[in-house]
């Protein structure tokens, strides 16, 4: 049985180039899920300058229209059998009416497109997708570039410098959800662990007499065994195992566009050795690799 039987799409139908009718649409074919479909409108401050009356028609009109649009949007998906249902509606809260969305529906995945937002304005704002990858219950699914619907290479960025109970099993979830994906998609899995060693990491470790250079030969050396014990324990073959040592959003960011990767599947509140969280990687990756995110 596929571990997809509904899928959440959120759109903004002003962006009617964007892709991701296509990409969930596929999803849903390949796993036989049903997919809602809610394109959800900010309200426009500029009907406020309009008389009452007037800015209800005009709210009604706007709403309309973007009604008769997604309706053409999915009137092929419904001739290829699958089982689409679609709401627009009018927002104040972006962010909670989302979430309101995925209590209600209960669905397996949250799927959006990647909404870029410049550097700047991140670091007064917190931005929509940082959001939901930080509140959603659920797997989000945030699609990225302009490949093929369906990926046809997917990555489980993995963590295995901790050995707490919950970042392990946070690897697992991350890996079979990998995993669920390649498969439904006939896609290639991969497992990745971006091996970053810090002098400040290794100052944690101190009064081993081992120079430096010894001890981040010694401690990469059994990252990379317990990374091999993952591999091995999830079947994982050895031309898809990747360790690479370097800071993981310049590691995968790079491995992406090198090798063509179409979703990096990572998790979103896992510890490193500084007490960072992985979360802040998943968050900022949206904006390095080249490439779609599912975060779980």
């Amino acid at each position: 049985m596929s571990q997809y039987q509904r899928l959440l799409l959120i759109i903004n139908p002003t962006q009617r180039h964007a892709h991701a009718i296509g990409h969930a649409a596929a999803l849903a074919q390949a796993s036989g899920a049903s997919l809602h479909i809610a394109a959800l409108l900010r309200s426009l401050d500029i009907l406020s300058l309009l008389e009452e009356g007037d800015r209800k028609q005009a709210r009604e009109s706007y709403l309309q229209d973007q009604r008769d649009w997604l309706k053409a949007q999915v009137e092929d998906l419904h001739g290829k059998g699958l089982a689409v249902t679609t709401e627009v509606a009018w927002v104040d809260d972006m962010e909670q009416d989302i979430l309101d969305h995925v209590v209600e529906m209960q669905p397996d995945l949250l799927i959006k497109q990647i909404q870029h937002e410049p550097k700047l304005k991140r670091a007064f704002f917190t931005p929509l997708d940082w959001h939901l990858l930080r509140h959603c219950p659920i797997p989000v699914y945030l699609i990225g570039g302009n490949g093929y619907a369906l990926p046809r290479k997917v990555v489980a960025a993995v963590e295995v410098s901790d050995t707490e109970p919950a970042d392990n099993e946070l690897n697992e979830r991350i890996i079979h959800q990998a995993a669920g994906l390649a498969l439904q998609c006939d896609a290639e899995l991969h497992l990745l662990y971006a091996c970053d060693i810090s002098a400040a990491f290794l100052a944690d470790m101190g009064g081993v007499d081992l120079t430096l250079a010894g001890l981040t030969r010694e401690l990469r050396e059994d990252l990379e065994k317990s990374f091999l014990r993952l591999a091995e324990r999830f079947g994982v073959p050895a031309e898809c195992r990747h360790f690479i040592r370097g800071q993981p959003v310049s590691v995968l960011s790079e491995f992406a566009h090198a090798q063509d990767v179409d979703v990096i599947v990572m998790g979103r509140n896992q510890s490193r050795g500084l007490g960072k969280l992985l979360g802040s990687t998943t968050e900022h990756i949206l904006y390095q690799a080249s490439c779609s995110v599912l975060a779980v």
